[in-house]
Parts: structure tokens; sequence; C-alpha cells
């Protein structure tokens, strides 16, 4: 990686154009003044001295007591650390600030149409909060066991025992296996059966309807669809309720 390469990622961990082109030129020189860095850098020397005296409040440079004054970065360990606490921080005051705007509002967002979503956790968390509208059936097609993993297979389980009907129908053993002696009905079919699905399909009651297509192996690269209690739900749903039972009809 190239010294501009480096600063522009230092960029994206936060740092401005010239902190970062001055911290990666002292990590070049090791220590060096205003001067010094400027001409490395080509940042100009007017502003080195801003540059520097921000990232010593960052905790990544030190100041040098000296005539003409320098400055040492510090190791990259540090820095490392510095720079992860610092986005984790960040990160927290974020996320507890949405969560207080989030109080107030309803999970009503994409109930008048269809919503699209793409990685493979937020599909996850989709498929949880569909789940939690279940009061009489839930049909999960699925491709393979990591779409039945941790909290999902948790909360199929926890419906099943609670009365609702659930069926998990793959061509995967492994997900036969990840929810057997339990109350959730797996039903394994053949590939032929299963068409050229890649991704997985829930159906929960008669309105709601999530499909999604997955680019690799383990689902990382997953794009959803999803619709919840629509018109357009119980048009899909019934597509996906009748495919599904020819399916398991002939498992």
């Amino acid at each position: 990686m190239s010294g501009a390469e480096a600063a522009e990622a230092l960029e994206r961990l936060g740092l401005s154009s010239y902190e970062a082109k001055v911290f990666v030129a002292l990590q070049r020189l090791g220590a060096g003044t205003a001067r010094e860095v400027s001409s490395l850098s080509g940042v100009p020397r007017s502003q080195v001295y801003g540059a520097a005296e921000d990232l010593a409040e960052r905790g990544l440079v030190e100041l040098v007591e000296s005539s003409p004054k320098r400055y040492r970065p510090v190791s990259l360990a540090t820095a490392r650390r510095q720079l992860t606490d610092r986005l984790e921080r960040e990160a927290e005051r974020a996320f507890e600030a949405l969560e207080a705007l989030d109080e107030d509002r309803s999970d009503a967002a994409g109930e008048t149409g269809v919503s699209t979503l793409r990685g493979r956790h937020p599909v996850d968390e989709r498929v949880l909060s569909l789940l939690g509208r279940a009061e009489a059936l839930v049909i999960y097609v699925v491709p393979a066991p990591w779409a039945v993993d941790g909290a999902v297979a948790e909360r199929l389980r926890t419906l099943a025992d609670d009365g609702v009907a659930v069926t998990v129908v793959s061509e995967h053993q492994g997900v036969a296996d990840r929810l057997e002696d339990g109350p959730v009905e797996a039903y394994l079919v053949d590939g032929d059966q299963m068409g050229e699905m890649t991704g997985r399909t829930l159906l929960v009651d008669e309105a709601t309807v999530l499909l999604s297509v997955v680019e690799d192996a383990d689902g990382t690269d997953e794009t959803a669809l999803w619709t919840a209690d629509t018109s357009i739900g119980r048009i899909l749903a019934q597509f996906v309720h009748g495919g599904m039972e020819a399916a398991m009809e002939d498992a």
C-alpha cells in the first residue's frame, strides 16, 4: 500500500486529509519538524502545525519540545488502539442517539409495499422481525444451515412451542440436523424440487413474504425483498404456499 493509499484509509477512519498525510509522513520520518513533514507530505507548513496538534489531542503524535519543535508518532499498535477505541465510542454515541429517536417510531416502514435490503445480517434481522408477526403459520425454505443459525433457529422453535405451525424446507441435511428433536417440522427435498433457488423464502401467515437470493456459499452477499400484511403479500403468499405444499407432498 502506498503512502497515498494509507492516508486515504486513515481518512476513512476519521482523520482529516491533512492529519492523515502528516501522520503518514511522520511514520516515514520517525520524527520531524514542520518543515520536514511539509516537504514529505505536501501539506503546507502553516497547516502542519494545526494537524499535528490535532493528532496530539487524538493521542497519535507526541510533541517534542525543542527548537524547532519536532513531532514524533506513537507506535502503530498504539495508533490502532486509539483509532479503534475512538470509532467504538463514536459508534456507541451515534447509535444511542438513534435508539432515542427510534423509541417512538413503530416498525411500520415498508408495510405499504415491497422493500429491499442487502446483507446477511440485515436480512436475518428482518426475518426475525417478520417471524414476530406469526400467529398461525410459518413456512421457511432455506438453502443451507446458515439460514437457521442462532436467533433465527431459536425463534422458530419458540413459535412452534407456542402453537404456530412452523415448517422448514431444505435440500441440505444440515438444516434438518440443526432442528432435530424439536417442535419444528423439517422437510428434506431434492435439488430438482428446489429448482434454481439460491436464497431463502419466508411465508408468515397469509400476507407476509420475504424472498432472497445469495451470490456466495455462506450467504454473506444476500439481497432480499419483503412485504408484510399487504395485498401483494397475499398474492405472493398464495404462490409460495402452493409451491411449498407441492414440494412437501413429494418430500
